[in-house]
C-alpha cells in the first residue's frame, strides 16, 4: 500500500520524523469530536481507529482504519470547517500525528510525499465509490459477506455492535446473519 511506503519512507528519513509526534492510547479515546476543527492527520502505526457520527441519538459507523492508513476529517482538515464525525479508537493505538502547518510544508518541500498521498486519494475515493454502491444495490448479508471476503480484518477486530452499526443494521440482525452463513 503507498501509504504503508510513506510510513517506511518517514521512520527511514530523520528530515520527516520530527515533523510527527507519536502517541499510544487505549481503546475508547477520543482524537476528534464531532463540531470540532481537526488540526491533525493521523497515521495508525498499531491499532484501529473509527469515524463515526450521531444521528438522532444513534452512533452510526462510517470507517474503520487499520495499520499503515492515515486518518483525518479531510474538509474540517483542510477548510478548517467542523467536523462532521467523530475519530475513535477502536483498541489499544499507536499512531503518528501531524499537524497541518507542518502537512503543508511536507507538501510544499516534497514531491515524493505529494505523488504517494495523491496515489492513496485516488485509492480512497475508489473505496468510498464502492461502499457508496454496495450501500445502494446489496443486501446487509452481502454486505456482510463481502466484509469476511475483503475486510477480516473487520471481522477479526471490530467489536460486533461496530460491525453492525457500519452495515446499517442492528446487533440482532447481524446476529441472526451470522448464524445463516
Amino acid at each position: 500500500m503507498i501509504i504503508e511506503k510513506i510510513i517506511e519512507d518517514l521512520e527511514k528519513l530523520k528530515k520527516f520524523q520530527e515533523r510527527f509526534a507519536e502517541k499510544e492510547i487505549p481503546s475508547k479515546t477520543v482524537l476528534l469530536n464531532e463540531g470540532e476543527i481537526s488540526t491533525n492527520i493521523y497515521i495508525i502505526k498499531n491499532g484501529c481507529l473509527r469515524e463515526w457520527f450521531n444521528k438522532d441519538g444513534k452512533d452510526i459507523t462510517f470507517q474503520f482504519f487499520f495499520e499503515g492508513q492515515p486518518v483525518a476529517s479531510i474538509d474540517s482538515f483542510m477548510n478548517q470547517e467542523p467536523s462532521i464525525f467523530t475519530i475513535e479508537s477502536v483498541e489499544p493505538t499507536t499512531y503518528l500525528s501531524i499537524s497541518k502547518v507542518e502537512f503543508e510544508k511536507l507538501l510544499d518541500t516534497y514531491s515524493e510525499f505529494k505523488d504517494g498521498l495523491m496515489d492513496f486519494i485516488y485509492q480512497r475515493f475508489r473505496n468510498y465509490e464502492q461502499l457508496f454502491l454496495s450501500r445502494i444495490k446489496d443486501t446487509p448479508q452481502e454486505r456482510y459477506e463481502d466484509l469476511i471476503k475483503n475486510h477480516p480484518e473487520i471481522i477479526k477486530r471490530v467489536p460486533q455492535h461496530y460491525i453492525a452499526s457500519f452495515l446499517g443494521i442492528t446487533p440482532t440482525s447481524l446476529s441472526r446473519i451470522r448464524n445463516r452463513i
